[in-house]
């Protein structure tokens, strides 16, 4: 097993570990000469990462979504942790545990399968539970639906996503069928098992996670549509219009043109799946990104492109760190020093007693003085004095 992981650097520190390499790319310094900005990940987050010196003896070892040994510094800058790369080597897959890389479910895999083909096996629209049943017992589609990630990096962006995703749409959409009386269930939970099918194709989650050709130029809207297609072709008794329902909760589910959906929802299972796959995908994203946070100071995460906001984190602002305080005490906190052992300073000699004011008498409430230059004063001020009762 890997160590250190991500989430375990901690700032100015030397170590060594491995990573995958999720981005590589090639800059120049002012000074003309090259240095390597990479993105390192394991399954607890990622790590920016530069190398500044001898660069050009490690330009062509590696590349993205290969595997590095890396020596270096962690250091904090811009308030998020950085490591400076002192060396770095390709390593063998023969070297690695691909579960110490790639972020997964916290559920194991075939228990979410048995739970997803019980979710199944309780649809009585006999029709729904046919076609879900094609789909999921085609052998190459169960084995990608148990491992794919939901999403490229926005929401349920681990192995095993899809299906953890999924199966929290069909517990959201059991609640809402009971709250909402005119919602067909049957129906709302066929679109949810079938509403991401088309990513088990549309991603690469093989070494890392990115973009397939059919992803890129498909995408999976259209992906999945031609999924249920071509099981349909085996169902001939399938009622047209229950297709035609199927088929558009799967268009329609991103809600909006501008979000990458055809149609938007024209029936209210079709609306209750949008909201309920919105609101899954972004609580998941919220989770994610407090818990992934690399920021050193303060509550809030740093900004999230995909939910347009910082986030707060509200456990670290209702409990904050406690700050270390001196007490404060007449007491001294330990025994003065010892004194050294060197030849006796004389004391130091007391400081001279200020001289004392000149001694004023007083008679009948008005001071009287014994200097003449007070006496004389006193009578220069006498007019002015009288002239102020006037």
């Amino acid at each position: 097993m890997k160590s250190p992981y991500v989430n375990e650097l901690e700032p100015n520190k030397l170590i060594t570990t491995s990573f995958l390499v999720h981005s590589k790319e090639i800059r120049q310094k002012k000074s003309g000469e090259f240095y390597l900005s990479l993105l390192l990940a394991d399954r607890t987050g990622e790590l920016d990462a530069k190398m500044w010196d001898n660069v050009a003896e490690v330009l062509d070892a590696f590349d993205r979504d290969d595997f590095v040994r890396v020596k270096g510094l962690v250091q904090i800058f811009h308030n998020r942790p950085q490591m400076t790369i002192h060396k770095v080597r390709r390593m063998d897959d023969s070297e690695i545990d691909f579960g110490d890389y790639f972020p997964s479910s916290r559920r194991d895999q075939d228990e979410m399968w048995r739970e997803l083909r019980g979710v199944v096996a309780g649809i009585a629209n006999v029709h729904l539970r046919g076609l879900l049943d094609a789909v999921l017992d085609d052998e190459d589609v169960a084995r990608r639906y148990r491992r794919a990630p939901a999403a490229k990096s926005i929401h349920h962006a681990f192995l095993g996503g899809l299906i953890e995703h999924v199966l929290s749409l069909c517990s959201l959409g059991r609640l809402a069928a009971q709250h909402y009386s005119f919602i067909d269930a049957d129906l709302l939970l066929t679109g949810a098992i079938l509403h991401d099918i088309g990513k088990i194709y549309e991603l690469n989650y093989e070494r890392g996670f990115s973009y397939s050709n059919d992803g890129q130029l498909l995408g999976h809207i259209h992906i999945g549509l031609r999924i249920v297609a071509d099981k349909l072709r085996g169902l001939p008794l399938f009622p047209p219009a229950l297709r035609s329902l199927v088929e558009h909760m799967i268009l329609s589910h991103h809600g909006k043109l501008e979000f990458g959906s055809p149609k938007v929802p024209q029936f209210p299972e079709a609306m209750m799946l949008h909201y309920l796959d919105d609101m899954d995908s972004k609580m998941e994203g919220m989770r994610a990104l407090i818990e992934s946070d690399r920021q050193v100071d303060g509550c809030f995460t740093a900004y999230n492109t995909a939910l347009e906001r910082s986030v707060l984190k509200k456990e670290l602002f209702l409990n904050p760190p406690a700050v270390s305080k001196e007490p404060v005490s007449k007491e001294p906190s330990s025994p003065p020093p010892a004194p050294t052992e060197t030849a006796p300073k004389a004391p130091a000699a007391a400081p001279p007693a200020a001289a004392a004011p000149p001694a004023v008498a007083v008679s009948n409430g008005t001071p009287k003085s014994d200097s003449a230059f007070a006496g004389k004063l006193k009578q220069a001020l006498q007019p002015a004095s009288g002239s102020e009762g006037k």
